[in-house]
């Protein structure tokens, strides 16, 4: 859309270049030259400079939606702060990743917020060992916001171990909602 507006644009410009050019009254008059533009050379310089007028606008109001569908697509990945875990695993899952940089844009944007970095485990396994889990879970996200632009003061990490379950039950689909950390800002 935006292409055919430019061709047309430059076009008529080029159309109206070409016209001024070549066109002449028909009487040669060696000692006048005229520099008064005919009415057409002016209709067709008018319809030039509307053209690219509107092009300028056309333009302009897709950067302003482009940049509106950005900012709706930003905030979309800042809604999502949990992030799951693989079994017994510390490692990001990739799903994760576009919206913890979104996170640490916010932060690094953002000096005074501060965020608690809440790290948790299934119940399989010993209250201590799901403790060190949480804590590995939450350092790693931790890890992966400081290194897109978040400083080390605005994050705190706590481990909960298995004691704070997001879903009871004894099954792969429950222990798979409570390995997860949960990003949970203090201030906004």
């Amino acid at each position: 859309m935006q292409k055919t507006a430019l061709y047309k644009a430059l076009g008529l410009t080029l159309g109206a270049v070409l016209m001024s050019a070549c066109s002449s009254t028909g009487e040669v008059n060696e000692g006048a030259a005229s520099s008064q533009p005919t009415a057409i050379e002016e209709q067709v310089a008018q319809q030039g400079q509307e053209a690219q007028t509107q092009v300028v606008e056309d333009a302009a109001l897709v950067s302003e939606d482009l940049q509106q569908q950005a900012d709706k697509a930003q905030q979309a990945l800042l809604e999502m702060t949990v992030f799951y875990f693989g079994f017994d695993q510390s490692s990001l899952e990739e799903d994760g990743k576009d919206a913890l940089k979104a996170h640490a844009a916010y932060l690094a944007a953002n000096p005074s917020a501060r965020v608690v970095l809440e790290g948790h485990a299934d119940e399989r396994g010993t209250v201590e060992y799901n403790l060190a889990l949480g804590e590995r879970r939450a350092m790693a996200v931790r890890r992966f916001l400081m290194a897109n632009g978040a400083k080390a003061g605005q994050l705190q990490v706590v481990s909960f171990g298995e004691e704070r379950p997001a879903v009871v039950g004894h099954n792969d689909a429950s222990w798979a909602k409570n390995r997860r950390v949960e990003v949970k800002y203090q201030s906004r």
